[in-house]
């Protein structure tokens, strides 16, 4: 028999989160705290250094690689949300066999784990580099062809269709597969479009484009990309259990131009500069939203649009005093950081913690 009400509906639900100190995790963490939940944080602690606000304290936290996952760590656990990932295509390029170790194998092998020990609900956040380069004239729903391009839309495709097969009725599996993400975060990130806008105009005043504009991003706020997440374990099995959901809001589609000028917005008398010539990025793609919006509408509602979410990154970059020194370096930006634990000798070249890891 399905269960009939999803997770949360229930008090006091341990969740295993992995990447909970990450840009996503943090926020995400912080949203199940506060509606009570036992969370247990799992986490390689790679930017941890980083962090520009305090991080939100898990009930429990492991600190380890997911490629070192082990029975024990999913005892008394009844749902995992699994964020932990190389983050995006940048970084997948730095290393193609550890993206597809990562990403990949652990992913497979972490959700094996979690059934064997008896979790009810696996969530898993995919993306939407699976789609590859599309025809911009109409928006892709989740049964639309998969394209992906990079070592790290592949590796997320192939976990994605391997945990779909691990569901079963005692083991729920959903993907999510989330927009290009924006918004404050204790674990900043500014080397995602919206936030690195934003963080030129205020750090320099200035943004430019170095193309017309016009290719097309869909974007999703932290907090509302969380709700997801929350949503996914709430409702019931019925309706979410061997599916996947694009994650976005009903008007969830913008062009980079867009995206530049609710920057400018978020910070008056900045100067706004386009090239113009076609953009060099090929990436450029519509999502549509409708299932997630109709399946899960009493669940999932999203309420962050790009000029709330832009003014957000602003009030947040006043409050801690964020400077162009920390926007240019290496402190919001994942492929710098790694770079730089490893040429410093605390990662390896297997991105493991060394003994000179502080």
């Amino acid at each position: 028999m399905l269960e009939l009400q999803g997770l949360l509906t229930q008090k006091n639900i341990k969740v295993l989160v992995t990447g909970n100190r990450g840009y996503i995790g943090s926020v995400f963490t912080e949203l199940l705290l506060q509606k009570g939940h036992e969370v247990i944080g799992y986490d390689a602690g790679f930017y941890d250094a980083n962090a520009l606000a305090d991080l939100p304290k898990p009930n429990r936290q492991i600190t380890k690689d997911i490629r070192d996952a082990s029975a024990e760590d999913f005892a008394n656990i009844e749902a995992v949300v699994h964020l932990a990932a190389l983050s995006n295509d940048p970084l997948g390029d730095l290393a193609p066999n550890l993206t597809e170790e990562i990403n990949f194998t652990a992913t497979v092998q972490l959700a094996k784990l979690a059934s064997v020990a008896g979790i009810k609900r696996f969530i898993y956040s995919s993306t939407t580099s699976i789609y590859g380069i599309a025809n911009t004239q109409t928006e892709l729903d989740e049964d639309s062809e998969k394209k992906p391009i990079t070592v790290y839309a592949k590796a997320k495709w192939g976990a994605e269709q391997a945990l779909q097969k691990m569901g079963t009725e005692s083991f729920t599996v959903v993907c999510l597969r989330p927009s290009t993400v924006f918004g404050a975060s204790p674990s900043m990130r500014c080397d995602i479009v919206l936030n690195n806008l934003v963080g030129w105009a205020y750090t320099t005043g200035s943004i430019e484009i170095k193309s017309d504009g016009t290719p097309w991003r869909p974007m999703v706020h932290v907090r509302d990309l969380s709700q997801a997440f929350i949503a996914a374990l709430e409702a019931p099995q019925g309706l979410v259990a061997g599916e996947a959901f694009n994650v976005g809001r009903p008007d969830g589609n913008f062009t980079v131009r867009q995206l530049a000028e609710a920057a400018a917005r978020a910070v008056p008398g900045s100067k706004l500069y386009f090239a113009q010539h076609q953009a060099l990025d090929s990436r450029t793609y519509r999502l549509n939203f409708k299932k997630i919006l109709t399946v899960l509408k009493d669940y999932y509602q999203p309420q962050w649009d790009i000029d709330r979410g832009a003014r957000e990154l602003v009030d947040f970059f006043k409050k801690v005093n964020f400077t162009e020194e920390q926007f240019h370096g290496r402190v919001c930006n994942r492929l710098a950081h790694i770079k730089f634990l490893m040429e410093n000798g605390q990662l390896d070249e297997n991105l493991y913690h060394t003994n000179e890891a502080s």
